[in-house]
């Protein structure tokens, strides 16, 4: 692998940007500085090349925006069409309806649509909106992360020039375990305006868990907010909520709407969305035509083709590959997750996490042409078989590398760059 360009663009970066990136889950170290490339210069299907002309096939998808694949033509056509015709205009575009419309029609939530430009301004716009129709300020909050606003980040390690009366508002209970909800309605029920949660995490919900977390938003008159931010429009057409068939009051959404585009949306019943109406939520962006073309044209691909089916096969396929090829190697280096949405997983003789077994076998699948990042493993309608065969090729090389260094007690040693960082805390 050549990385002197790359280096190069990261020696200036750190003159000239706080953090190296504009997404902290993007920047170097998040991967394993040193050794992952810092830049990249284009992107075509499932593969992505960087500033030296090296080329991965991608499994982190610009954390999640890319559904489709990189270039994908009937959206990048979509742009370039709207593109003859303007971008922001001093009136409402036609497009702003035709998209709304387009969602109504797939999310059986969605009878009202507002778009934002990212996932993060829509689910800081549902709180508001849930704040302003229940006259209360207190969230209740489960998931992985995924919304980094004022309300959220609070009570994360990387909450400073937040005030810390903030973080009182935000209440976090236990995916799947309806008891440390009930708690929380138990202490303060009155006080809860919403009840915010990723709808499925790395895991399904068991025991009729949403339904339970309904229920008791409907007994304390508290609004339900799905966070499909991420599961939006991959686990089904209609996202989480469509898979499992359970309707929230309000939905955030972003990443795979619009195959990369800088659009989000909220979602919603009538009588909750009308809120809008009233509470200051308006952004210049928001009706941009260029990512409302590319939403469109994506939804529309998702609609017509069996992109949601590729996903699921893939996914199926790649984790049930990768996890006996670890256990063959009596290895436990393992995809946990769903077939949609995974992580990889490291572990040492103690069963505990290892960031440095994980950065040593991201080392060697980086060399070998294979990109996972530092969340989820994600598949877009692009990749093929034969680059998952590759990627399992490349995965069997890199475990066996792994398997000789914890046997010999060599990992730090053979690890030529920095060990991953995790860029937040709870």
């Amino acid at each position: 692998m050549k990385m002197k360009k790359s280096n190069k663009f990261l020696k200036n970066a750190k003159k000239r940007i706080p953090g190296l990136s504009q997404t902290f889950s993007k920047a170097p170290y998040s991967y394993v500085e040193g050794v992952y490339p810092s830049y990249v210069e284009k992107g075509l299907g499932s593969h992505i090349i960087d500033v030296d002309g090296n080329e991965y096939i991608d499994y982190v998808l610009a954390l999640g925006p890319v559904i489709l694949g990189y270039r994908y033509p009937s959206v990048d056509n979509a742009i370039k069409n709207q593109l003859k015709n303007g971008i922001s205009f001093s009136i409402p575009h036609r497009l702003e309806v035709e998209v709304s419309e387009q969602i109504s029609k797939m999310v059986p939530s969605a009878e009202m649509v507002r778009f934002t430009k990212t996932g993060s301004d829509a689910g800081t716009a549902a709180v508001r909106a849930a704040r302003a129709i229940t006259k209360r300020d207190k969230i209740a909050y489960s998931g992985t992360g995924g919304v980094w606003h004022d309300w959220f980040t609070s009570v994360t390690s990387r909450n400073e020039g937040i005030p810390k009366s903030i973080s009182k508002m935000t209440k976090k209970f236990i995916y799947n375990d309806i008891e440390s909800l009930k708690k929380i309605f138990e202490k303060e029920g009155d006080e809860i305006a919403a009840v915010y949660i990723e709808p499925i995490t790395l895991e399904f919900p068991k025991n009729n868990f949403l339904k339970q977390v309904k229920q008791l938003t409907r007994k304390y008159g508290s609004i339900l907010i799905f966070d499909e931010v991420v599961t939006g429009f991959r686990y089904a057409k209609g996202g989480a909520e469509d898979y499992l068939k359970i309707e929230p009051d309000i939905s955030a959404w972003g990443k795979g709407i619009a195959n990369g585009m800088p659009l989000g949306a909220i979602t919603g019943k009538s009588k909750f969305m009308e809120k809008f109406n009233e509470i200051f939520y308006s952004t210049s962006y928001g009706g941009e035509t260029l990512s409302l073309a590319a939403a469109a044209a994506t939804l529309d691909e998702i609609n017509t083709k069996p992109v949601i089916k590729h996903l699921w096969k893939f996914g199926k396929y790649f984790s049930n590959s990768f996890n006996k090829i670890s256990s063959e190697l009596e290895l436990d280096i393992k995809i946990e997750g769903t077939p949609i949405r995974s992580v990889i997983n490291c572990r040492d003789n103690s069963n505990n996490l290892s960031p440095e077994i994980k950065s040593l076998f991201y080392q060697e699948t980086i060399k070998r042409g294979i990109l996972f990042g530092p969340g989820a493993v994600l598949f877009s309608y692009s990749h093929t078989l034969k680059d998952i065969k590759k990627t399992l090729l490349g995965c069997e090389e890199s475990m066996k590398i792994v398997k000789k260094a914890i046997d010999n007690n060599t990992v730090k040693k053979q690890l030529k760059g920095k060990p991953m960082k995790p860029i937040i805390s709870f």
